[in-house]
């Protein structure tokens, strides 16, 4: 959807537009707002995940080297295994 598109007129912010939705809960809390909400229901597909069994002593060495590089060790893990894979192409 385009930013500039004109949306249908929100209740709680009173904006128009996607860029002004954005910028009207960039500064305000929706806790200020709760009582004027609705409940909504929607379905989240998320792509699978697979689990990978590693040794404990593997696991701390990764744990470390996220660590320092200031990352989860999952996604280290995923840079890394990655990095392999476009180098065995």
């Amino acid at each position: 959807m385009s930013e500039n598109k004109k949306v249908k007129k929100t209740d709680i912010s009173n904006a128009q537009t996607l860029k002004e939705i954005g910028d009207f809960w960039d500064s305000n809390s929706l806790a200020d707002h709760w009582e004027t909400t609705e409940e909504a229901e929607f379905e989240v597909r998320a792509k699978r995940r697979r689990r990978i069994t590693i040794s404990p002593e593997v696991f701390e060495k990764i744990e470390l080297q996220a660590r320092i590089q200031g990352v989860l060790p999952e996604t280290l893990v995923n840079v890394w295994l990655t990095e392999k894979l476009q180098k065995a192409k």
